[in-house]
């Protein structure tokens, strides 16, 4: 049964907000309409819907809003010059793309989720229902499960494209195309597009929690989606770990690293994948023991984990692997150029 339902209401979803003092027996205007109510929740709040807004935490509502829109503009930067820029498209810009507009997506999801909060701060019992019964917290849902699972399926794919160039680093005629990478990442979008509609379907559910995150793990075919998503971001952290010591043994050769560009590309990487993936390392933890139905944190805790760890990759992926390089920065600036502005900058990139 979903968490607010209750005996009395016809509808199934009922939210609401008494105050215990508000017996209308011996109502005395001045004396009751100046004192403070206490708040209580009706039905009583549980683990999923604790009676409190939708981020809980002061703190949580202002670095919401930083990291959003560090994401935000972060991503829309990078896609926009890598997009714009007159130098040929190759495998790695492309891919870059692909996990900027990911990062990019989830940078909406935290923006809808500050918004309905800073319209709701205090009163979200009484848009509860309204909220995440209704079309915004599916779409919000929709955007995180999405941009998480692009995001992972990019970055496993980035890897074993640097893995793969650097081991074939002089066989040309086995070097990855872009006619190769378009439909291994047009598969990572029907999959990612996927995983994030099952939910909507009825398998799982973004309605559970005011977060908006398929927590709902009431039935086998819900706890399977939420287990099978767990397992595959596993499995792909592995790949990644796999392929990333294979790079370091590949460039302990002398001969290679003289001979290989992409060695400083990899290494770049490698801190951008680990980092990524260490941030997802609590959120994973947590959301297995879950799924199992063991839960070792509460929702009202793991917003905490959910604001400061679960995106906090997606504002600074721009920076780790673009804005930070001098390729950037010289797609940047000539950019600005074209648009009248640092001009003298994008000189020194000519």
């Amino acid at each position: 049964m979903y968490p607010f339902a209750t005996d009395e209401e016809t509808s199934p979803y009922s939210y609401s907000a008494i105050f215990d003092d508000s017996e209308m027996t011996g109502f005395d205007f001045e004396y009751d309409f100046c004192q403070p109510k206490i708040l209580t929740c009706t039905p009583e709040p549980d683990a999923f819907n604790p009676c409190e807004d939708i981020l809980g935490y002061s703190f949580l509502r202002v670095l919401i809003w930083f990291i959003n829109i560090l994401a935000i503009a972060g991503n829309f930067t990078v896609l926009l010059v890598l997009i714009t820029s007159h130098y040929k498209l190759t495998v790695p810009r492309f891919l870059m793309c692909n996990l900027s507009f990911a990062d990019f997506c989830m940078g909406l999801y935290l923006l809808l989720i500050a918004s309905v909060d800073a319209q709701t701060s205090g009163q979200y019992y009484n848009h509860a229902i309204d909220w995440q019964t209704g079309s915004g917290c599916s779409t919000a849902g929709f955007f995180t499960v999405f941009a998480s699972e692009l995001s992972v399926y990019t970055l496993t794919v980035i890897t074993i494209e640097r893995w793969h160039t650097i081991t074939y680093a002089m066989q040309l005629d086995r070097k990855l195309r872009l006619r190769h990478a378009v439909p291994i990442m047009l598969g990572g979008w029907v999959f990612s597009v996927l995983i994030a509609v099952l939910p909507l379907l009825g398998v799982s559910s973004y309605m559970k929690v005011s977060i908006c995150l398929p927590m709902d793990i009431e039935t086998g075919l819900s706890q399977a989606y939420i287990l099978l998503i767990l397992v595959l971001n596993v499995v792909a952290f592995i790949v990644i770990c796999a392929c990333y010591i294979k790079i370091y043994i590949a460039v302990q050769n002398p001969e290679l690293v003289a001979a290989n560009k992409d060695t400083k590309v990899a290494k770049r990487m490698a801190i951008l994948i680990f980092t990524d993936f260490t941030c997802m390392a609590p959120i994973s933890f947590f959301a297995i023991s879950a799924a199992f139905k063991v839960p070792l944190i509460t929702v009202t805790n793991s917003k905490i984990l959910l604001v400061l760890f679960y995106p906090v990759n997606s504002c600074a992926n721009p920076f780790l692997y673009a804005i930070f390089t001098k390729a950037f920065r010289r797609d940047f600036f000539l950019l600005m150029s074209k648009l009248g502005c640092c001009k003298s900058q994008a000189e020194l990139y000519r």
